[in-house]
């Protein structure tokens, strides 16, 4: 289904980008868990609407975290690797290979 199908359908449907977004954010709010298929559900308040919208930045910041602490280790073990490389003996096999100066 190509992008313009998809909206096609949507609009067929009768089913509009405003009613997916309020469906949207009910949902990160926490209104649909535990309701029955077919019940009514309100708009979040500003509570339930705060909350969502902090969640959804926790989530963001903990991403974040993740891909710092993945860079730092990269950095850590390559400063590891260039001290060893700089206090090497030039004539050291193991670092640049047999009769290499």
């Amino acid at each position: 289904m190509g992008a313009g199908e998809s909206g096609a359908f949507l609009r067929r449907e009768g089913l509009y980008s405003s009613l997916m977004t309020e469906w949207r954010r009910a949902r990160d709010a926490g209104l649909l868990l535990g309701k029955p298929t077919g019940e009514t559900v309100g708009r979040p308040s500003a509570e339930q609407a705060e909350i969502a919208r902090l969640r959804r930045e926790l989530q963001l910041v903990h991403a974040k975290l993740a891909r710092t602490e993945i860079a730092l280790t990269i950095m850590g073990k390559s400063r590891e690797l260039l001290e060893g490389i700089s206090g090497s003996e030039p004539d050291d096999p193991d670092v640049f290979g047999p009769g290499k100066p």
